[in-house]
């Protein structure tokens, strides 16, 4: 019988990855409650994760990772997918590492909402007042009539300097603290900083990230580790890994239909570069071990959604005391109350660092007056909803911005707060 010749492998023209048949083989769970100990049912918590397994069945995704925490306890903590070998140009061949709740990820934009809340924690311990301008601590950051220029400012994305050169985002030039500073110095606000908002997608992480160094004489990655991190026993959630860790950290990819005009300029304009270039650059040992307080956080959903469990907390977990309420408080004051954003072109809701939720235009479903976090690259989220006493981390591998179950992302928030009650105002901790 004469042989058939294997085809070569064709990537899907839509930029999907192989979804195996049976997902349960695809999936790990981590240490769990039952619903009943966090005030559910079975049937919501169901609920919930079949929305992250929608999620991951658009095809888009090679690996998920969600997290939800329902007063502190954890009653979803499961991956599905591959950390590494299932991208959509990997054939059949490729090598492939299953994910599981500890695979860490970069989230991304993630990282903003963090390096808000250190800065936070910084004027909570009166080391710096939000309200200082810029030049009392960066001096040379006064030039082209930016001396007005408050941490305030820079935290509510109205600095007015969103982009930077596309020069300076390599890593070479983004680990010379140097060049850095030049850079953002030399920066020329287009209109009067305060004024507008236009998300800072690198730049104002840059700015934030010198002031800690200047008010501390430490790095950022130290701060972080210092104050919160280890006391907490936190495994991931730095700026970037240690080299030995490299290996560990599950890959990102560019999924989805190719982005054309007038959507790929938008993207490239607020990212300061195409996006098949960011995630190239975000697979590389040296952006995995980089200090960009803007972006190179990485974390597992589970230790993510701990993170902001801290803040639903009023600012203290299992004994340690991070912020005080007032400060916290403070750092969750609206800036923006659905305000087109310059740079992303829709309307969003800002605090001192995060991103708010609302009735109706809301990243954390409908009816989230409370609830704070930040996303990250198109399709990663960390928030908590002091209303419904959960906190979550929702971690997609897959960056795609235009496909047609695009709602789904936004549904497994949706879902989760149409199937947790609120709370008893008297049973929130601030």
């Amino acid at each position: 019988m004469p042989r058939i010749p294997r085809l070569p492998f064709v990537p899907d023209p839509l930029g999907r990855i192989h979804i195996p048949g049976n997902l349960k083989a695809i999936t790990t769970t981590g240490q769990e409650v039952p619903p009943g100990d966090a005030g559910l049912t079975d049937r919501q918590v169901g609920r919930m994760w079949a929305a992250g397994r929608a999620l991951y069945q658009t095809g888009v995704h090679p690996a998920l990772q969600l997290c939800v925490r329902r007063n502190g306890h954890v009653v979803i903590d499961r991956a599905i997918g591959h950390a590494r070998g299932n991208g959509p140009k990997d054939g059949p061949e490729t090598a492939k590492v299953l994910a599981t709740p500890d695979t860490p990820f970069c989230v991304y934009s993630t990282s903003k909402g963090i390096t808000a809340l250190v800065v936070h924690l910084l004027a909570d311990r009166g080391l710096l007042d939000i309200n200082d301008r810029v030049t009392d601590f960066i001096p040379e950051y006064g030039r082209h009539g930016k001396g007005e220029t408050t941490i305030a400012h820079v935290l509510s994305h109205r600095a007015a300097v969103p982009s930077l050169p596309p020069r300076l985002l390599d890593l070479e030039s983004l680990g010379d603290r140097g060049l850095v500073i030049e850079a953002i110095s030399d920066a020329k606000p287009f209109v009067k900083p305060g004024t507008l908002l236009a998300y800072h997608a690198v730049s104002g992480g840059l700015i934030l990230g010198e002031i800690v160094e200047r008010v501390t004489q430490k790095s950022i990655r130290q701060v972080l580790a210092q104050e919160i991190l280890d006391p907490l026993k936190f495994r991931w959630g730095n700026y970037g890994v240690e080299p030995e860790d490299v290996e560990k950290v599950g890959l990102s990819y560019v999924t989805g239909p190719k982005l054309l005009p007038p959507v790929s300029n938008l993207v490239k304009r607020a990212l300061s570069q195409p996006i098949e270039d960011v995630v190239d650059l975000s697979n590389t040992p040296g952006f995995l071990t980089s200090v960009i307080p803007s972006a190179s956080i990485v974390t597992t959903a589970n230790e993510l959604g701990r993170f902001f469990e801290i803040f639903r907390q009023g600012g203290e977990l299992d004994g340690v005391r991070v912020m005080s309420p007032e400060t916290l408080q403070r750092a969750l004051t609206e800036q923006s109350h659905l305000e087109i954003d310059l740079t992303l072109g829709f309307p969003t809701r800002f605090s001192y660092g995060l991103m708010l939720g609302a009735k109706l235009i809301s990243p954390f479903g409908l009816d989230t007056d409370l609830a704070f976090g930040h996303l990250g690259l198109i399709n990663i989220m960390g928030w908590a909803d002091p209303e419904r006493g959960v906190s979550v981390g929702l971690i997609n591998s897959g960056k795609a911005l235009i496909y047609p179950e695009v709602f789904r992302f936004l549904g497994v928030m949706q879902t989760i707060a149409s199937e947790v009650p609120k709370l008893d105002p008297a049973e929130r901790p601030f």
